[in-house]
C-alpha cells in the first residue's frame, strides 16, 4: 500500500481477484470450458454483425437494435472473460487500481447498454404488431437513431456512477476480492470507509434503469398479447407471436439472472452461487444470444443460406 495525495487517506496500488476455485484440475477443466465458450461469443456475434451489415434483407429497425446488442455482447463479454481465463493460469491473479476501476466501468456500461436495448427491441416488437401501418413512420431511421444515443448516454452515465463511487472508497486493510472480476458490491466489503452513498448511489442509478426497461418491455408485451388475442386467424397468431419469441428468450435469460444477483436478498444465496450465477450472464448469455436469434428467425437462417450460397456460386 501506498500513501495517497489527500494526507489521511490510503490506498492500495492493486487488488488480489481470488477467482473461481483453487482445485489445478477444476481450474484446468473451467480454462477449457470458458475459453471455447469465449470464442464461440465473439465469433457468433461478430458473424451477427456481419451478416446483418451485408444481407440487404436485414436492414430493418429489429436487426439494426440486434447488431449493437450483439457488439454489447461482445464487449461486455470481453471486459471480464480473458481476465477470468488468466487467473486460471497464474497462481495469484492480481489487477491494478486503475484496471479494477476500467474492467467495473467497462461491465457496468456494456450491461447497461444491453438493458437499454432490450426495451427498444420490444418497443420495436409492439409497433411492428400493434400499429403496423405506421410503422415506417415510428421505427425511421431518425427514431431509431436517437434511440440508440439513450442507449449509450445511459450506459455511459451508469458507468460513470460506477466509477466514480469506486474512486471514493477508501481502501486500508486487505485487497482481496472474493470474485473473478472486480464487480462493485465486494469491493465495497472491502472499503474501511463509510460506504453507505457510494453504494448507494450505483445502486439507484441501475435499479432505475432496470425499472424504466423492464416497465417498456411489459408494457409492450402486455399490448402485444391483446393485440394477438384479438386475431382470428391461428396462422396469424403463432406468425405474430413468433417474431417475438427471440427477444423473450433473451429477456428472461438476462433479466433473470441480474434479479437473482442485483434484486433478490443476500441471504437467500451465497458467495459461490453469486460467482456461478455471474459466469453465466458475464460469459454464458452472450454466447448464447446469436444462438436464440439465428436458430428461430428464419430471416437470419434465410438471409446466412443466400449469403453463403452467393459466396459458393460466385
Amino acid at each position: 500500500m501506498d500513501s495517497l495525495r489527500g494526507g489521511n487517506r490510503t490506498a492500495v496500488t492493486g487488488f488480489i481477484l481470488l477467482g473461481l476455485t483453487d482445485d489445478p484440475v477444476l481450474r484446468a477443466i473451467l480454462f477449457t470450458i470458458i475459453l471455447s465458450i469465449y470464442l464461440v461469443t465473439i465469433s457468433g456475434n461478430l458473424s451477427t454483425i456481419i451478416l446483418i451489415r451485408i444481407s440487404s434483407q436485414l436492414h430493418h429497425p429489429m436487426y439494426f437494435f440486434l447488431s449493437h446488442l450483439a457488439l454489447a455482447d461482445v464487449g461486455y463479454s470481453s471486459s471480464v472473460t480473458p481476465n477470468l481465463l488468466a487467473n486460471f493460469l497464474v497462481e495469484r491473479n492480481t489487477i491494478s487500481y486503475l484496471g479494477c476501476a476500467v474492467q467495473l466501468g467497462s461491465a457496468v456500461f456494456f450491461g447497461s447498454s444491453e438493458c437499454f436495448l432490450l426495451a427498444p427491441m420490444a418497443y420495436d416488437r409492439f409497433v411492428a404488431i400493434c400499429n403496423p401501418l405506421l410503422y415506417s413512420t415510428k421505427m425511421c431511421t431518425r427514431v431509431c437513431v436517437r434511440l440508440l444515443a439513450v442507449t449509450y448516454v445511459g450506459g455511459v452515465l451508469n458507468a460513470s456512477s460506477f466509477t466514480i463511487c469506486f474512486s471514493f472508497l477508501l481502501f486500508c486493510g486487505p485487497n482481496q476480492v472474493n470474485h473473478f472480476f472486480c464487480d462493485f458490491a465486494p469491493l465495497v466489503k472491502l472499503s474501511c470507509s463509510d460506504s453507505s452513498v457510494p453504494a448507494a448511489v450505483p445502486s439507484f442509478t441501475s435499479g432505475s434503469i432496470i425499472v424504466v426497461t423492464v416497465c417498456v418491455i411489459a408494457v409492450s408485451y402486455v399490448c402485444i398479447l391483446i393485440t394477438i388475442l384479438k386475431m382470428r386467424s391461428t396462422e396469424g397468431r403463432h406468425k405474430a407471436f413468433s417474431t417475438c419469441t427471440s427477444h423473450l428468450t433473451a429477456v428472461t435469460l438476462f433479466y433473470g439472472t441480474i434479479t437473482f444477483i442485483y434484486v433478490m436478498p443476500k441471504s437467500c444465496y451465497s458467495t459461490d452461487q453469486n460467482k456461478v450465477v455471474s459466469v453465466f450472464y458475464l460469459v454464458v448469455a452472450p454466447m448464447l444470444n446469436p444462438l436464440i436469434y439465428s436458430l428461430r428467425n428464419s430471416e437470419m437462417k434465410g438471409a446466412l443460406k443466400r449469403e453463403l450460397s452467393r459466396k459458393v456460386f460466385s
